[in-house]
């Protein structure tokens, strides 16, 4: 199968070290294809920046239909599009916050996310109830660092992570970690090793779910919510996904 991976923003030493974590945790006869978008932001870090992602990440998935892809990871902990993106292919569309949100209820009764900057706490109380989850999640805990201080300095941000990580076991009762960024996947193993919890990647995650569904057989649903979009033109910038929505209509 293949699986393409999307990373929202447009720094592609970010996606290659999420390509990294994907291929790692990925069978031997699953086939990863990592991408950015080639347009957004280089980094996701306000509802701004999420918002002007989206168009980009459902530019990959539509690109996808030609690519032989069987499922979609979006890599970034926002989840940006993930709903958009189920409607405009029938083929599974995985997010890492809601994969790991998943993955961590299976293995834990109460969980705490250590992300990036403060600003983005809010953002993600939002995402964790509208995954119905604000019940096992007691503690959304930020850094000072943004998304690319964990790709400038991987030591300091492991530093960071471990005390965070050490704050939520000891203050909030955390019985695992989630990661809150798609660009920490790389620190995942060592933090479990010195927190002892299960520390969940998103990346990770959302490829094994989407391993599985796939095996299944599992499509996204067309019956109602996820249905592809109306055909209708598009204006301005956007006027190229009005030909793009156009055209799936009419294959599909």
């Amino acid at each position: 199968m293949k699986i393409k991976v999307i990373n929202p923003n447009t720094t592609w030493e970010m996606t290659r070290g999420i390509e990294h974590a994907a291929k790692s945790s990925a069978r031997h006869d699953t086939e990863i294809l990592a991408v950015s978008p080639e347009m957004g932001p280089v980094s996701i870090e306000s509802f701004y920046d999420e918002y002007l992602a989206i168009p980009g990440v459902i530019q990959e998935v539509q690109k996808g239909a030609n690519e032989g892809v069987d499922a979609y990871v979006i890599a970034c902990y926002g989840d940006p599009g993930l709903q958009a993106a189920r409607e405009v292919t029938d083929k599974p569309v995985i997010g890492i916050a809601e994969a790991s949100m998943y993955m961590a209820a299976m293995l834990a009764a109460r969980f705490s996310v250590v992300t990036v900057l403060p600003r983005i706490k809010t953002m993600l109380e939002e995402l964790t109830a509208s995954y119905g989850m604000s019940h096992r999640v007691v503690n959304i805990r930020t850094t000072p660092l943004c998304v690319l201080d964990f790709e400038r300095d991987p030591e300091g941000g492991m530093q960071m992570l471990a005390l965070e990580g050490r704050r939520a076991v000891e203050e909030d009762h955390a019985e695992a970690i989630l990661l809150g960024c798609a660009g920490m996947a790389e620190f995942a193993d060592n933090l479990e090793k010195e927190l002892g919890v299960p520390v969940i990647d998103g990346v990770v995650a959302a490829v094994k779910f989407a391993e599985a569904i796939v095996d299944l057989g599992k499509t996204t649903s067309k019956l109602k919510t996820y249905k592809y979009p109306e055909s209708k033109p598009f204006t301005g910038i956007f006027s190229s996904f009005g030909s793009q929505q156009n055209n799936v209509s009419k294959e599909d």
